[in-house]
């Protein structure tokens, strides 16, 4: 995958658009992050829908490297609350690894994203947050 055709899947998900988000996608992802696991389209669309109710959350671009197996990116992920986000909101929605926000508050968290690739698809996922 080329930084043009990852830039196009960040313009999708930072205009929600989840089913254009999931067709970058190999069969059956593994999708992994902050004590999350999704693994089809209707997964991601129900995790993203849940939390996009409370926050507003884009993703920026500072460092892109690829090759036929792996996507690496760099980049700072803004996440700002809409509506009141509580830790008991987020356990009963099992999340409980995501953090509360308040509406008003922005989060800024720098991630280290990797991809895996299969057949030019995102075959997994995982993230770790930087500082």
């Amino acid at each position: 995958m080329d930084r043009a055709a990852y830039e196009h899947y960040v313009h999708c998900f930072n205009a929600r658009d989840y089913d254009a988000i999931f067709d970058f996608y190999a069969d059956n992802p593994d999708i992994s992050f902050f004590g999350v696991t999704i693994r089809s389209r209707e997964a991601l669309k129900s995790f993203y829908g849940f939390l996009h109710r409370y926050v507003r959350e884009t993703v920026r671009i500072e460092r892109f490297a690829s090759s036929d197996e792996l996507v690496a990116v760099e980049g700072v992920v803004r996440v700002e609350g809409i509506r009141d986000l509580d830790q008991k909101t987020l356990d009963e929605n099992k999340m409980g690894g995501l953090f509360p926000i308040s509406a008003g508050q922005v989060q800024e968290m720098r991630q280290y994203i990797h991809y895996h690739l299969k057949d030019g698809k995102f075959a997994s996922v995982g993230c770790a947050v930087v500082g």
